[in-house]
């Protein structure tokens, strides 16, 4: 099979040296909506594609963290089940939470790509050499962006984000192929 996803090649040359992938969770790997059942409890909705995307990235040696102001059960289950290990949850200041999953991996910013949708993800995703937003993402998040996914938050936009990591470490294809 032919790939039909493209991304320009300035995309992918920045997108080369990345081993760590950095999310935010709401209104990244959710749609940013938060669901309160009677009891009060929150419920959050992960999409099939994304979970699938992160997997790939292990596979392929690029490390996914988890950096969110949030933290709970469901959460943490969703990521447990898809093998994410490094994540600081119930954190405002991300930054510092970046820098110690960077430092526990013996790898640099110019290694870093970062997917956030507001300001508390701005810190992190200046520093890192590639920053992704979702489509609806706040004014400033996209301008700084170097990438705004076509697939909305929740429906598909960190598995686009996972593809193009992979096509630029040359792994996207023969995944494709694979099949």
């Amino acid at each position: 099979m032919t790939p039909v996803l493209q991304f320009s090649p300035a995309l992918l040359l920045r997108a080369q040296a990345v081993r760590v992938a950095f999310f935010d969770v709401d209104g990244v790997l959710t749609d940013g909506g938060l669901y309160f059942t009677e009891a009060g409890e929150t419920i959050k909705r992960f999409h099939t594609l994304d979970g699938h995307g992160l997997k790939l990235l292990q596979r392929h040696g690029i490390v996914p963290a988890v950096i969110s102001g949030r933290d709970g059960k469901p959460l943490r289950m969703r990521l447990q089940a898809l093998g994410v290990t490094h994540m600081h949850l119930g954190t405002e200041d991300k930054r510092p939470a970046a820098e110690a999953i960077l430092a526990a991996l013996d790898a640099g910013w110019h290694e870093a790509a970062a997917m956030g949708d507001d300001w508390p993800d701005l810190p992190v995703m200046r520093q890192s050499a590639l920053a992704v937003a979702p489509p609806a993402a706040h004014d400033e998040v996209r301008a700084m962006a170097h990438h705004v996914t076509r697939r909305a938050a929740g429906e598909g936009a960190v598995r686009e984000f996972c593809d193009l990591l992979l096509m630029a470490r040359g792994a996207y294809a023969a995944e494709l192929a694979g099949l």
